[in-house]
């Protein structure tokens, strides 16, 4: 990638997933990303970091902010997702992530968010990143080092990728198969 090319941020995009669910205050917001059963299992996070992030989002405009008075306690800034906000929000949320190293951080964060949503929604994300996991191992395979040419260092870097892919395909079977058992329990109730 091209230094000049500026990869968007995960978290800024899960901040917007956070604040999409209505108007937050900072600990609010910082109170979901850390939960130990939601986002909180994917990043650890410094309230400091959260306040710099919320921004910059703000002044890109995916965000507003306003004063919240309270009675008894200082006024709050309130924060809320703008119209083009959501719509970056969502054409994140909607398309696969597009290399490995992108699965562990980005890709959970948005099956976190897609479970909230629709099944339908939730199908579609693991099947577009099923898709784009097969071809990541389709070239690998292509381009597999051949043991027997003297490389067996590159040949098990090589096998180490494919089997990381692989187990990637596996963990996407899970997810698809556990929204199913989901979906029924749901239906039989």
């Amino acid at each position: 990638m091209s230094p000049m090319v500026r990869r968007s941020l995960t978290i800024e995009h899960a901040l917007l997933g956070v604040i999409q669910q209505g108007p937050l205050h900072g600990y609010q917001l910082h109170q979901q990303l850390c939960d130990p059963h939601g986002l909180g299992v994917v990043w650890r996070i410094k309230q400091a970091q959260l306040y710099a992030w919320l921004d910059k989002l703000e002044g890109d405009g995916y965000i507003t902010s306003s004063m919240q008075p309270q009675e008894t306690r200082p006024a709050r800034r309130v924060y809320q997702l703008t119209a083009f906000g959501q719509r970056a929000f969502q054409e994140w949320l909607s398309t696969p992530v597009h290399a490995p190293r992108y699965m562990r951080q980005e890709f959970q964060a948005k099956l976190y968010f897609a479970q909230g949503g629709s099944p339908e929604q939730f199908a579609r994300l693991v099947a577009l990143q099923r898709t784009a996991c097969q071809g990541w191992l389709a070239d690998h395979q292509s381009q597999a080092v051949e043991e027997k040419d003297g490389h067996a260092y590159a040949w098990l870097v090589d096998q180490y990728r494919v089997g990381q892919i692989q187990a990637m395909l596996d963990w996407l079977d899970l997810c698809q198969g556990t929204l199913y058992r989901s979906q029924e329990n749901t239906a039989s109730q």
